[in-house]
């Protein structure tokens, strides 16, 4: 699913770690870890195709891509509803009127949140954006799932949902890659972390 040899990245020419070589396979669940600043984002920007490596290669199998950003990428002032940025999740996919009602339906309320598909994106506390954005999520077709902190902003209810949808898109064969900040949190469902620091870049295997 994602390939690359000697990829480099980062701002300004100046690259975040040594070079990475990397093989995913599909339908495997990677963490990738390490302290701020390490390029835990713009990696996760690279495979989706936002941000271009700064030398080697990357190879990202054919399909749509599906990217959780964080919250701070969001801007709180655009004009839309909670029920309109769940529905972002269909882009691509050829489906009736009727058919996408009800999935956006079941999405409202399988993240638990019926009766607030009017609310606007600025009046949303950030567990309700945060829950969202996992709803677009799980509305998506997308093989490939970069998923930058999903848990945050997230109470313990929160991250129950989150875990069991975790759990299913590695039921459907999706390939996740996921950044998290506590590697124990995950490591019942990784079996892949990518380790990231000034010193090194290197894919474990979780114990």
């Amino acid at each position: 699913m994602i390939h690359c040899h000697a990829l480099q990245w980062g701002p300004a020419r100046q690259p975040l770690t040594p070079p990475l070589d990397l093989h995913l396979p599909t339908g495997s669940f990677t963490a990738v870890t390490g302290a701020n600043g390490v390029g835990k984002t713009s990696l996760l920007k690279v495979f989706a195709g936002l941000q271009k490596p700064l030398a080697g290669r990357v190879c990202v199998a054919p399909g749509r891509v599906g990217y959780l950003v964080q919250q701070q990428a969001i801007d709180r002032q655009f004009p839309i509803s909670l029920g309109e940025l769940v529905a972002a999740g269909f882009w691509g996919q050829r489906l009736g009127r009727f058919a996408k009602a009800e999935r956006l339906n079941a999405a409202l309320a399988a993240w638990q949140l019926e009766g607030l598909a009017k609310l606007p994106l600025q009046a949303m506390s950030g567990g309700q954006l945060q829950r969202a954005l996992l709803a677009r999520m799980s509305l998506t077709d997308a093989p490939l799932l970069l998923l930058d902190e999903p848990e945050a902003n997230l109470d313990e209810a929160g991250q129950q949902l989150l875990w069991g949808q975790l759990q299913r898109w590695q039921g459907e064969g999706r390939t996740l890659l996921m950044v998290c900040h506590d590697l124990a949190a995950v490591q019942r469902l990784a079996r892949r972390q990518l380790a990231l620091s000034r010193q090194c870049a290197e894919l474990r295997e979780v114990a």
